[in-house]
C-alpha cells in the first residue's frame, strides 16, 4: 500500500511516501574468495536498519532469510571456473521466490548480502514478477567491478564475478536459466557507476553486450553531478522501474573498509549518499540490494552503518 505519510518531528523529513518493505537477508558467501560477507546481513540489522526505516514512516512487512547454508568448507567446490555452483543456484532459486512475491504485491524488496552472487536470484524474481505485469525494468549496478565474466574469461572462478553476465544471458546454462529459462534483464538496460577494476575479457563482453558504464575516470573527468544527470536520463528514457544493486566496494575503502574486494580510488561518502538521494527522487526505484558488507574486515561496524544510511537515503531521508 502506498500513501502520503507525515512523520514525527524527531525525523528530518516532513513528508514521504510510505512503503511496505520486505527485508530479505541472504547470508551467502559461496560466490567470493574471502569469508565473512555471510555475516553482512546480521551486521546491517544490528546497525539499526529496521528502526531507521520505520522512523521514516515505512512499514516492514517481514524480515526473512530464505536460506540455511553450510560453511563453504562443508561444500564441494565443483567446477573451478564456477565454484560452488550447486549451492549458489539453490540459494538464488529460493531468493527468487521471495523477491517475486514482494514485487508481485507492488511492495519493496530490500535484499541484504552476502556476496554479489545474490543478484542472480534478485533479478530472476523481479523479472518473473515484471513479466506478468508487463513492466520494463533496468538496473543501476554500483560496483568497483563489472561482474561480467563467464567461465571462459574468469581469472578466479568466483561466481560473484559472473552474476551480471549470467543474468543478461551469457555463461553457464545453470546460471542463465536460473528460476526460469532465458535472460533476466536486457543488458542495454544496465547502467554501471563506480567501475575501476575490470578484467580484460569481461570488458570486451560488456562492450559487446551494450551495457552503459560510468567509471571513476568518467566521474573525475566530468564531475559527479554530470554523471548523476546522465544516469537519471538513462533510466527515464528507457524503463518503467529501476532496481539498485549496491556493492559496498564501490565506495573507497577509506570510508568502507569492511568489504571483501576493496579497491582504492572509489566513491566517497558524500557521493554515495547523493547517488541514493538522486535515485530516490526519480520515483522509479522499486527494489534494492546492498551486498558485500564483511564484518570480519570492518572497523567498529562502520561499513554496516553506512549501508543503513544508504538505504535510508534511498528510501526518503534527506538532510533538510
Amino acid at each position: 500500500m502506498w500513501k502520503t505519510f507525515y512523520l514525527p518531528t524527531k525525523v528530518k523529513i516532513t513528508k514521504i511516501t510510505a512503503m511496505n518493505i520486505h527485508i530479505i537477508e541472504m547470508p551467502l558467501d559461496y560466490g567470493a574468495s574471502r569469508h565473512g560477507s555471510d555475516m553482512g546481513p546480521s551486521a546491517i540489522r544490528l546497525a539499526g536498519l529496521r528502526q531507521t526505516l520505520e522512523d521514516l514512516g515505512h512499514h516492514i512487512v517481514r524480515t526473512v532469510s530464505p536460506i540455511q547454508s553450510a560453511p563453504q568448507e562443508f561444500e564441494e567446490v565443483g567446477n573451478p571456473k564456477a565454484k560452488y555452483l550447486k549451492p549458489i543456484v539453490k540459494a538464488n532459486e529460493q531468493l527468487a521466490v521471495e523477491v517475486e512475491k514482494a514485487a508481485s504485491a507492488s511492495e519493496f524488496p530490500l535484499i541484504l548480502g552476502g556476496d554479489h552472487s545474490i543478484v542472480l536470484g534478485t533479478l530472476a524474481g523481479l523479472a518473473a514478477a515484471y513479466k506478468k505485469q508487463d513492466v520494463k525494468f533496468g538496473m543501476l549496478y554500483v560496483d568497483a567491478h563489472g561482474d561480467f565474466n563467464t567461465t571462459e574469461t574468469t581469472p578466479s572462478g568466483n561466481i560473484h564475478g559472473e552474476c551480471v553476465s549470467a543474468s543478461a544471458g551469457y555463461g553457464l546454462p545453470e546460471l542463465t536459466n536460473l528460476y526460469f529459462e532465458g535472460r533476466k534483464i536486457d543488458p542495454e538496460n544496465i547502467c554501471y557507476v563506480g567501475l575501476r577494476d575490470l578484467d580484460p575479457g569481461e570488458k570486451v563482453l560488456m562492450k559487446q553486450a551494450g551495457v552503459t558504464a560510468f567509471t571513476m575516470s568518467d566521474i573525475d573527468r566530468q564531475g559527479f553531478s554530470a554523471i548523476l544527470k546522465k544516469v537519471v536520463t538513462f533510466f527515464k528514457s528507457r524503463v518503467d522501474v529501476v532496481h539498485i544493486s549496491f556493492d559496498m566496494d564501490s565506495i573507497d575503502p577509506m570510508f568502507a573498509p569492511g568489504t571483501g574486494v576493496a579497491v582504492p580510488g572509489g566513491l566517497n561518502y558524500r557521493e554515495a549518499l547523493l547517488l541514493m538521494e538522486e535515485m530516490a527522487q526519480t520515483g522509479m526505484v522499486h527494489s534494492a540490494e546492498i551486498v558485500e558488507v564483511n564484518p570480519v574486515l570492518d572497523i567498529r561496524n562502520q561499513t554496516a552503518q553506512m549501508a543503513v544510511e544508504l538505504a535510508a537515503r534511498l528510501l526518503g531521508k534527506t538532510l533538510y
